[in-house]
């Protein structure tokens, strides 16, 4: 290949970089891997002898090879996972169709990544393209090795699983962000009743600290339970400097909290439905925070907000059980 086609790929493929991290991100659902899986697609890209007809088809369909090779084999990592697994925290989609935007935040928040975790590698990735990107069925049996008719029948597979296990009504998205917004100024002045009055009664708290790290509570489950685990870790934490910084998780309202160093100690997402907050989900494992600023010993912020508990003048009886407070995911 001569340097003259060598810039002008190299400048092709970066122009077609960010549709190739959203492919992969969302196909495997994590950060680190989308990123490795879009560099393996250059060097092979670059190797390649022959001029492909349409860049775009081609490279889509090298990442989603390299992203179906890779999620066969973390799946059985992903069984072993001490806790519950939820995706690595996505803050900003590099990828944009204003035409699309809201199915595109739509197809990358975490409710949809776990459903996707229903499907097999084929199938998630022919739902990917097919449903999330418009590829043509010809497109799509290229990239995933199956004919067109065989590919026809799993997007078919995979949209009814999907279907199954979306919510059957959605809100607003000016109605997310409002009512998001109110929950985290209750958050913040540690409002329980205030809190109580965003949450879904059957309103359920899943952290992600994976074995390595402390995390808000494993699962919990009700209103009551929720607000008073919410209320009850805010105030420590702001003692220690940390702050809590509103900001579109997944392409769903969410907040980023960081230590007084402005490092990351985790991740919040919300699920809002029907006027309510249905599922709360904290990621503070830090091999899953890293692609997003230096990560805060969340260990020793543990120490220090049980210390600052037991220096505070409220009654042990204002706190929920111990076990939801800063809980180890694998107890």
């Amino acid at each position: 290949m001569s340097p003259t086609s060598r810039v002008g790929r190299a400048q092709e493929f970066e122009e077609l970089r960010p549709l190739l991290f959203a492919i992969a991100y969302r196909i495997l659902a994590s950060v680190s891997e989308a990123e490795d899986a879009v560099q393996e697609t250059w060097l092979r890209y670059e190797s390649t002898p022959d001029e492909p007809t349409s860049a775009k088809a081609f490279l889509a369909a090298v990442v989603t090879r390299i992203s179906i090779d890779v999620l066969r084999s973390a799946r059985h990592r992903r069984e072993e996972y001490v806790g519950a697994w939820l995706p690595e925290p996505l803050l900003s989609d590099p990828y944009e169709d204003p035409e699309r935007s809201a199915e595109l935040a739509d197809s990358v928040s975490m409710a949809a990544l776990l459903l996707l975790e229903r499907l097999s590698p084929p199938e998630r990735a022919v739902f990917v393209l097919r449903e999330v990107f418009g590829f043509s069925f010809g497109e799509i049996a290229s990239a995933v090795g199956r004919s067109q008719a065989a590919c026809r029948q799993l997007a078919v597979r995979a949209r009814r699983h999907m279907d199954a296990g979306r919510p059957r009504f959605e809100a607003d998205r000016r109605e997310r962000e409002e009512l998001a917004g109110r929950f985290f100024d209750a958050f913040r002045e540690g409002d329980v009743d205030a809190l109580r009055e965003l949450l879904a009664a059957d309103v359920h708290m899943v952290g992600d600290g994976g074995g390595k790290a402390p995390q808000v509570g494993r699962i919990v489950a009700g209103a009551r339970k929720v607000a008073r685990v919410l209320a009850a870790v805010v105030s420590p934490l702001e003692r220690l400097g940390v702050v809590l910084e509103p900001h579109e998780v997944n392409g769903q309202p969410g907040a980023v909290l960081r230590d007084g160093d402005g490092r990351v100690v985790t991740t919040l997402a919300l699920d809002i439905l029907d006027g309510r907050i249905q599922t709360i989900r904290s990621v503070t494992n830090p091999d899953k925070l890293g692609h997003l600023g230096p990560v805060a010993d969340s260990w020793a912020l543990s120490r220090e907000a049980k210390r600052a508990r037991r220096r505070t003048d409220r009654s042990p009886a204002a706190y929920p059980p111990h076990e939801y407070v800063c809980g180890h995911g694998g107890e």
